[in-house]
């Protein structure tokens, strides 16, 4: 079977996805917070960009290469951190990490994820990037951060838009725990998805083992706020200034949707602000990634913008890059295609996104999707 006749876009691989997860799994992976309005108001900013295709360009070879913080990646998107990743799907990190070093793209590994920084950045290799939620504890953030430099992790992503725990209501009435809860409700789900089930019995049940240590608590005992809430602290200027201390590598703030935070992190020596929503699950009043773009570039003409929200496809990468992004990270996509096709589905939805973005690149007459950014600075999108 072709998968490219059968799951041709990422909403194929969404809706098998579903279908192959149990449900207190789906919920956690596709649930935001509030009325979930954020997911809806990200997709309606990115329709609302009109690309004006060219046309009689003559012959074209669209290269997607993109370089970004001193490293040449393959195509100009990556796979986004996703905390609780081995959760959604059985041996996640290690997958995912695996695919990147593969196919020349960057790989985020949360500070919740379910392995350890040392069994998934060998993997990840030259892709590797670590994505911190900033521990109270000085001590604990600088071993933290050491770890992930002896793992071989290039790049520091600072998750700066998780103050306080949201609320997540579709979680909470899934009943939600990490780890899961061995209730009736949760071994019948469990027992309708056999995938899901024989796979998290090979892989052991997920827990986050990073944050086990530092906390030295019962990894066996359930609980709906995860270990993660328990070590972090709301960082300020200052925290950024200590983690620039404590790192030597390129430090990216994640989570900025305002030009004046951009212009202070550019001040303070981070080296890329990554334009983020949080999907929408931690804030529902915010507002789309897509529109706030501009602002922030104009802001800050020289400093690399990263962006995430709502991404669907090629089309929508090349619409944020019009935007003022440099590179575009998406995270839930890549969950999908596991769960939707097991080992074979990053690889499909490698193919997925790159060949979209090919083919929107023949009708708007682009040779790299940076010159997308660059007629947009001069007016002639």
């Amino acid at each position: 079977m072709n998968p490219d006749l059968r799951y041709p876009a990422l909403s194929d691989l969404r809706a098998r996805a579903r279908r192959r997860l149990p449900h207190f799994v789906w919920e956690y992976l596709d649930s935001a917070t509030g009325t979930e309005a954020v997911k809806a108001v990200n997709r309606a900013a990115l329709d609302g960009i009109r690309l004006t295709p060219r046309v009689l360009a003559g012959p074209l070879a669209p290269a997607l290469d993109t370089r970004l913080l001193g490293t040449d990646y393959s195509a100009p998107f990556g796979i986004a951190p996703v905390g609780m990743s081995g959760l959604i799907w059985p041996g996640a990190e290690a997958a995912l990490a695996r695919h990147a070093a593969a196919h020349g793209i960057p790989y985020g590994l949360s500070t919740v994820a379910t392995r350890l920084p040392e069994e998934i950045g060998p993997l990840a290799g030259a892709m590797g990037w670590f994505q911190l939620y900033p521990p109270a504890d000085p001590g604990i953030r600088a071993d933290i951060v050491q770890r992930a430099r002896r793992a071989g992790f290039r790049v520091l992503v600072l998750t700066v838009d998780v103050p306080g725990t949201s609320r997540r209501e579709r979680q909470r009435r899934a009943d939600l725990a990490i780890p899961p809860k061995k209730t009736p409700r949760m071994i019948w789900q469990a027992a309708l998805r056999p995938g899901w089930s024989l796979g998290t019995l090979r892989h052991g049940i997920p827990r986050l083992r990073l944050m086990d240590e530092y906390l030295k608590i019962d990894s066996n005992a359930p609980s709906t706020a995860h270990a993660g809430y328990q070590l972090r602290v709301n960082p300020d200027w200052a925290y950024v200034q200590a983690l620039r201390d404590l790192w030597d590598g390129p430090l990216v703030l994640k989570g900025v949707l305002r030009p004046e935070d951009a212009a202070r992190a550019q001040a303070e020596g981070v080296d890329a602000v990554w334009v983020s929503n949080h999907a929408g699950r931690q804030f529902d009043g915010c507002p789309a990634v897509a529109d706030v773009l501009p602002a922030i570039r104009a802001a800050v003409p020289d400093l690399p913008l990263i962006a995430d929200g709502g991404v669907d496809g090629g089309l929508d990468i090349l619409r944020l890059i019009a935007q003022g992004a440099n590179f575009v990270m998406l995270g839930r996509a890549w969950h999908d295609a596991l769960a939707a096709l097991g080992p074979a589905g990053p690889a499909h939805l490698d193919h997925i996104l790159r060949d979209d973005l090919i083919a929107n690149m023949h009708q708007l007459g682009l040779t790299t999707p940076c010159t997308l950014r660059a007629r947009t600075r001069d007016g002639t999108v």
